[in-house]
C-alpha cells in the first residue's frame, strides 16, 4: 500500500471492493483474506488503525419510492463489515392501523432463512414493541409493525448479522384512514376493534380460495365485495379433498427434485397471500388464517416440530402487522394425527412470542373440542356437534369456556352428498338465528355442486344460495340493539330470547309456527316488532305495549319477535316471561 494514502481510506477502499466481489477459491491453499486486507489497514503510522466508515442513517423514504438496488455482502465477509453498516429505508408518515415497514440490505450468502436473525424495538414514551423481522429474498430483510399509536416511534435493530445490528431511526403515526378500526379484540364475549368500534363476526368459508387461478381469486373478492362478510376462514397450506385436487402453482416451501426445501421459504407465495390479505382489508373483511389442516397429499401436515416452528415463526414475522388478521392454530386439529396436545401447546406459544399485536387465536375442532379455556386462546371457534342441534347449544358453550362462541362449521348451505353440506338455505338461516340470540356468532359455508367443481366453501368464486342476504338481514337486527350484539336471557323451554335486559329484546321462534305469542312485558313501554326472517320484513304491532301483549304471527315458521322500549328505561330489568 503507498505510504502516501491514508489507511482509513485504503481500508474502505479495500471493503467496499471486497464486499462487491464474489471469490471462488477453486485451487491452490487456503488464503486468508481477511487477515491480507488486516495486513494493509496497519500501514506504517497506523498501528492498530480500525475501519472507521460512518454509519449511514436510515433515511425516510416514501412508500411509493422506487425499489433500492440490492446491497449485499456475500460468501463469509458479513463479519468483516461495520455494525450497522446496511442500507436501511424506513417509511415516511404512516397511517394507524397501516404497516410500518423497515427495509434493509444484507448478507445474502448461504441460507439467510435460517442463517440470520433479525428484530427490531420500537419505542414510544413508556411503550415498547419488539417485533421479529424476516429474509424476503435478494438480500433483502423486511420488519414490520402494526401502527397502533400515533406519534413518533424510535428503532433499533438487533441482528446476527452484525450489518443489520443497531441501525436506528424513527418512524411516524399519523391519524387513521375513513373506515380503519385496526384489529379485532375480545369484548367480553363478544369483538370490538382496537378504537372502541364494534365488530360481528359474520363469516364465511372458502378454504382454499387463495390457491386457486388469477380469475376465480378476482371472482372471489367480487363476490365478497357484495356480501354481508366480515370474515373469511383460508387456510395457509394448500387444500387436498373432496372438489380440490388441482396443484397450486405456489406452496410456501421451494419446490425441488426430491419435494421441497424446508429451510427456505417461496416468497412470492407470500407476497401474493399478502396482497390478498391486504384486499380483504380494503373490503372490511377479517382473514382468520387457518395455519396447518389434516387434508393434505405435499407432507405440510407432518412436517416436524423444527419446520413447524420455522414455518409459524416466518409466517407470523410477515402478517402480524397486518390489522385484520386472525389466527386458526387449526382447521379440524384432533385429525392430524402427527401432533399432540403438547405439540399445539408449543405452537401456540410461537405464535404468542412472535405476535406483539395480540391477534386473535383460535383452534378449531372436528370430533373433539380442545380446551378453549386455555389462556393462549381468545374465542371458541367450533364445529357442529350433532346432524341437528350445535347453534341451540351456544350459551351453554359460553357459560362452559367463559368465551366469545364462533361456531364457524355449523354445516353448510347446499347439495353435496355429506350430511356437513347439505343443507337447505332455510335451515342454515335457523341456525344463524339460534346461535344469535343466544350470544354467539354463527358462520356461513355453501357447497352448491357445479361442473366447474368450483365449490364456495373450498374455492370461492361464485354464490347462488338463499342464506348471505338473510346473514345480512340478521345483521341489520342485531346492529339496531343499544350495545350491538345479543346476550341470552333465561327462557321458555320452546322459545329462546335474547338482547339487552329491559330495553331490546328478541325471540326467535325457529321452525315453530303459532298463530299468536302471549308475551308478559318488563317495565316501561315498548314497540313490538314481528319480524319474518325468511322474507326479510319487520311489521310493527299498531301503538305501543306495556305489562302485555298479545302478539298475531301469521303460522309460519322462522319468525321472531321483537321488543323495543321507546320510553327512558329508569333501571335494566332481567327479561320478561312468557306466558303458555
Amino acid at each position: 500500500m503507498p505510504g502516501d494514502v491514508d489507511a482509513d481510506i485504503a481500508a474502505r477502499m479495500l471493503l467496499a471492493a471486497w464486499e462487491g466481489l464474489q471469490f471462488q477459491w477453486h485451487h491452490g491453499p487456503p488464503f486468508d483474506i481477511r487477515a491480507h486486507i488486516e495486513w494493509h489497514i496497519r500501514a506504517p503510522g497506523a498501528e492498530g488503525a480500525r475501519v472507521t466508515r460512518p454509519r449511514p442513517p436510515c433515511r425516510t423514504i416514501s412508500k411509493e419510492a422506487a425499489h433500492v438496488p440490492n446491497e449485499t455482502t456475500r460468501f463469509g465477509a458479513e463479519d468483516m463489515v461495520t455494525q450497522g453498516s446496511a442500507r436501511c429505508r424506513a417509511p415516511g408518515p404512516t397511517s394507524q392501523w397501516d404497516v410500518v415497514e423497515l427495509e434493509l440490505h444484507g448478507p445474502a450468502q448461504g441460507n439467510p432463512f435460517v442463517d440470520v436473525d433479525l428484530w427490531a424495538t420500537f419505542s414510544r414514551g413508556d411503550r415498547v414493541v419488539r417485533v421479529g423481522g424476516f429474509y424476503d429474498g435478494d438480500g433483502v430483510y423486511r420488519v414490520r409493525m402494526l401502527a397502533e399509536e400515533e406519534g413518533t416511534w424510535h428503532f433499533t435493530t438487533g441482528s446476527t448479522a452484525p450489518s443489520l445490528d443497531g441501525i436506528e431511526g424513527d418512524v411516524v403515526v399519523v391519524a387513521a384512514r375513513p373506515r380503519q378500526h385496526g384489529p379485532v379484540r375480545p369484548d367480553g364475549f363478544h369483538f370490538r376493534h382496537a378504537d372502541g368500534t364494534r365488530h360481528r363476526p359474520w363469516g364465511t368459508t372458502a378454504y382454499a380460495w387463495t390457491h386457486q387461478s388469477p380469475a376465480l381469486q378476482q371472482q372471489t373478492l367480487a363476490t365478497l365485495a357484495e356480501s354481508p362478510f366480515t370474515k373469511i376462514r383460508m387456510c395457509l397450506l394448500p387444500k387436498s379433498y373432496l372438489f380440490n385436487t388441482d396443484e397450486p402453482d405456489r406452496f410456501p416451501f421451494p419446490a425441488t427434485n426430491e419435494g421441497f426445501d424446508h429451510t427456505r421459504f417461496d416468497v412470492k407465495f407470500y407476497r401474493h397471500l399478502e396482497t390478498r390479505i391486504g384486499q380483504l382489508a380494503a373490503l372490511g373483511v377479517q382473514a382468520d388464517l387457518i395455519l396447518f389442516h389434516p387434508y393434505d397429499r405435499w407432507g405440510f401436515a407432518n412436517l416436524g416440530p423444527v419446520v413447524d416452528e420455522r414455518l409459524v415463526t416466518y409466517t407470523v414475522r410477515r402478517l402480524a402487522a397486518y390489522s385484520n388478521v386472525w389466527w386458526s392454530m387449526a382447521n379440524e386439529y384432533d385429525l392430524i394425527a402427527a401432533k399432540s396436545v403438547d405439540d399445539w401447546e408449543r405452537l401456540a406459544r410461537v405464535v404468542v412470542r412472535e405476535d406483539p399485536h395480540d391477534h386473535l387465536l383460535s383452534i378449531h375442532n372436528c370430533f373433539e373440542f380442545y380446551d378453549h379455556t386455555r389462556p393462549w386462546i381468545t374465542h371458541a371457534s367450533t364445529q357442529r356437534v350433532d346432524v341437528y342441534r350445535t347453534a341451540e347449544n351456544t350459551d351453554q358453550w359460553r357459560e362452559r369456556w367463559g368465551k366469545p362462541v364462533v361456531i364457524d362449521e355449523c354445516g353448510y348451505e347446499g347439495d353435496v352428498e355429506y350430511g356437513w353440506g347439505n343443507l337447505t338455505g332455510e335451515e342454515l338461516v335457523r341456525r344463524f338465528w339460534e346461535g344469535a340470540v343466544r350470544g354467539g356468532y354463527v358462520g356461513h359455508g355453501e357447497t352448491y355442486l357445479n361442473e366447474r367443481e368450483e365449490l364456495w366453501w373450498s374455492k370461492g368464486g361464485e354464490l347462488i344460495g338463499t342464506s348471505p342476504e338473510r346473514m345480512a338481514f340478521l345483521e341489520r337486527v342485531v346492529a339496531e340493539s343499544p350495545t350491538g350484539v345479543l346476550d341470552p336471557f333465561a327462557s321458555d323451554w320452546d322459545l329462546p330470547w335474547g338482547g339487552v335486559p329491559g330495553r331490546y329484546v328478541v325471540g326467535y321462534l325457529g321452525f315453530s309456527r303459532p298463530r299468536y305469542r302471549n308475551v308478559d312485558l318488563p317495565p316501561g313501554t315498548f314497540r313490538v316488532d314481528v319480524i319474518d326472517t325468511w322474507e326479510m320484513t319487520v311489521e310493527a304491532l299498531p301503538g305501543t305495549h306495556t305489562r302485555h301483549v298479545l302478539v298475531p304471527l301469521p303460522g309460519r315458521p322462522y319468525m321472531a319477535i321483537r321488543l323495543v322500549r321507546v320510553d327512558p328505561p329508569a333501571q335494566v330489568e332481567p327479561l320478561v316471561q312468557v306466558k303458555q
